[in-house]
């Protein structure tokens, strides 16, 4: 019997039934904790990147690209908010003075960065 080019690569089959399935493993990856910026760019690849996220996880990168996604994310997320928050004189003493201004305003800071981020990091 000829060998299939999946055999004369290496592969191997397992009998189940009258079926053969091929020995396929994923490599394995570390885990790494993500948070809320890696869970939102792993929901944007799972839905419109189906390829990109099936190949990084076959190659095992998908968690490490997620968790450098997440930090970079996490960190311009930081930085642009203290950024908007000087730009547009948001200080303690307001939070002091007016906190449902403040409280508004930030929010208002929060989400522009947010959409930022989105657009910059997660759904590129």
């Amino acid at each position: 019997m000829n060998k299939s080019s999946f055999e004369q690569n290496g592969g191997t089959y397992r009998m189940v039934g009258d079926y053969r399935f091929p020995n396929i493993t994923l490599p394995a990856e570390e885990r790494k904790p993500i948070g809320i910026w890696g869970l939102k760019r792993k929901d944007y690849l799972m839905r419109h990147k189906r390829v990109q996220f099936n190949i990084m996880l076959m190659t095992g990168t998908l968690w490490t690209h997620l968790a450098e996604v997440d930090k970079q994310a996490s960190d311009m997320f930081s930085r642009l908010v203290e950024q908007m928050k000087v730009n547009e004189g948001i200080t303690e003493q307001l939070k002091a003075d007016k906190q449902m201004e403040w409280v508004t305003r930030m929010n208002n800071i929060e989400a522009r960065a947010r959409e930022v981020v989105n657009h910059e990091l997660i759904c590129c």
